[in-house]
């Protein structure tokens, strides 16, 4: 018995470190983002929010010490470079999970390629309207709220106000095309609800937008949504003012996501003589933006994430928030850590792609600055808020309408007046008076003006033809001109607004 004492302390000592690294599941993540930090999700951004995220997992009771994350970081340069990364990547050894990318035209490619593989694929990104579409997407999951869920918002106001038709106007820069894609959902929402919509498209980049012209396009539409750059929006606003537009019988909008902090501190103000003008004309203009709650914890993670970058050299562009992007792929680790533990115990591995994107899906779970659900589709409830010019002597802005995606439902805020989202009635353009007595006309005057009015009538029909075919002649032009362009992107994501 003595002799086979040392012998079994020996196997012991042999089995342990077995033991211990069976317990240890390594975790390959391919963080697929942009190193250039003009980007508010850059590779430098974000890596300080994911080394917090997986700090902040070991130091909870054990539940996600079992997991050894591995992170790799590579370029997207938001465009095709994405793809290739993830393919060179993959020739050696395939990721088991991949945050990323965020842009529209580099996410589409890896997603595909990546449901194909049967990875899964978290993005604080990829907004528009076609990632929806998870048969071809069937891997991927959102953890910021997209523009469909955006867009919501607006279906719900057209609801209560009684709206019936809506302009949008966009910007569209044929790059990251995000005013485009924005504007996309909204069309998407709206169309499905008996709203009349009209859209019109700006390349402020090819030509000098007159403002002018594209107030003259809106007189008979109640609603105005937009999303262009501030210097547009506030040209715009402006020609409706010079127009008397701004007294109440138009409601005007303008989407701004992800820099809402620029509002309420002088937006509309340039230092020129149109100053007062355009503060007159922003206090009718209504701002959507996202609904950021904050924690005490969020406080901590904020400050870490502002040192990390402080040490990096890199200047964070907005010294109070931290962007919505740097929060969502902080939450994304969680929730992936959350679904492969699970997947683990219920006899499963990291290998069932599929299993573990499901288990992601329809469920609510506490994110670093508040709770997050992402619905049955994969895709995150969105809370929204509506931003309104409160104070007409300073100018500035405040929420007066919080919107809340789960439920659909409204919080009227203590600044919120309804007057200012009804629409008043339009007055009637005076037209002139032909009422006068007549003095009895003879048959050939009948007869004439009866000519005339035939005449007058086979001018306008030869005319319309002549424009309707003009126009068509132009259309094909363009679609033969950007065909090929519009093949590349547009259908890359199940795009369906017309930009016609």
């Amino acid at each position: 018995m003595i002799c086979v004492l040392p012998y079994l302390l020996y196997v012991l000592l042999i089995m342990l470190p077995v033991n211990e690294s069976a317990s240890t599941e390594d975790i390959d993540v391919l963080i697929i983002l942009p190193k250039n930090n003009s980007y508010h999700f850059s590779i430098s951004m974000v890596a300080p929010a994911i080394d917090y995220a997986q700090k902040k997992m070991k130091s909870v009771n054990g539940l996600y010490s079992g997991l050894n994350f591995n992170f790799h970081y590579e370029n997207s340069n938001c465009g095709d470079e994405a793809l290739f990364r993830l393919v060179d990547r993959s020739c050696q050894k395939k990721p088991d999970l991949i945050l990323g990318p965020v842009c529209e035209y580099a996410a589409a490619p890896v997603a595909r390629m990546a449901s194909h593989w049967n990875i899964p694929v978290i993005s604080a990104g990829a907004l528009a309207s076609g990632f929806s579409y998870k048969k071809e997407y069937s891997h991927l999951t959102r953890v910021v709220p997209s523009y469909l869920k955006m867009a919501e918002t607006f279906s719900a106001m057209f609801h209560r106000f009684n709206w019936k038709n809506a302009f949008l106007i966009y910007e569209d820069d044929m790059d990251q095309r995000n005013c485009y894609f924005t504007l996309e959902g909204v069309h998407n929402i709206l169309k499905t609800e008996n709203v009349h919509i009209d859209a019109l498209n700006i390349h402020s980049k090819d030509n000098k937008v007159d403002s002018d012209e594209i107030i003259k396009l809106i007189y008979d539409s109640e609603v105005i949504i937009m999303c262009a750059g501030a210097d547009i929006i506030r040209d715009i606003m402006l020609a409706a003012h010079r127009r008397r537009l701004t007294n109440g019988s138009y409601i005007f909008f303008n989407i701004e996501l992800f820099n809402s902090s620029s509002y309420g501190n002088g937006s509309w103000k340039r230092g020129d003589k149109f100053d007062m003008d355009a503060k007159q004309a922003y206090a009718t203009l209504n701002t959507v933006t996202l609904l950021r709650t904050v924690k005490p914890e969020f406080e901590d993670f904020s400050m870490e994430v502002k040192k990390s970058l402080q040490k990096a050299g890199i200047r964070h562009c907005d010294s109070d928030n931290i962007n919505v992007f740097v929060e969502g792929f902080h939450d994304a680790l969680l929730l992936y850590a959350m679904a492969v533990v699970e997947v683990t115990q219920n006899g499963s591995n990291k290998t069932d792609g599929a299993r573990i994107t499901q288990r992601m899906w329809n469920r609510t779970f506490e994110g670093i600055a508040g709770p997050v659900s992402i619905d049955a589709n994969g895709d995150r409830y969105g809370d929204f808020s509506v931003m309104a010019m409160v104070d007409h002597e300073t100018g500035t802005y405040e929420d007066v309408i919080n919107y809340f995606g789960i439920n659909g439902s409204f919080q009227m805020l203590p600044r919120f007046n309804n007057d200012r989202f009804t629409l008043r009635a339009r007055h009637q353009m005076s037209m002139p008076d032909y009422s006068t007595k007549s003095c009895g006309l003879g048959v050939s005057a009948v007869t004439g003006i009866t000519f005339g009015a035939l005449l007058g009538a086979a001018l306008l029909m030869a005319f319309y033809f002549f424009r309707k075919n003009y126009r068509i002649t132009i259309e094909r032009r363009t679609s033969r001109d950007i065909g090929k362009h519009r093949q590349l992107r547009e259908d890359s994501i199940q795009s369906s607004f017309s930009t016609a």
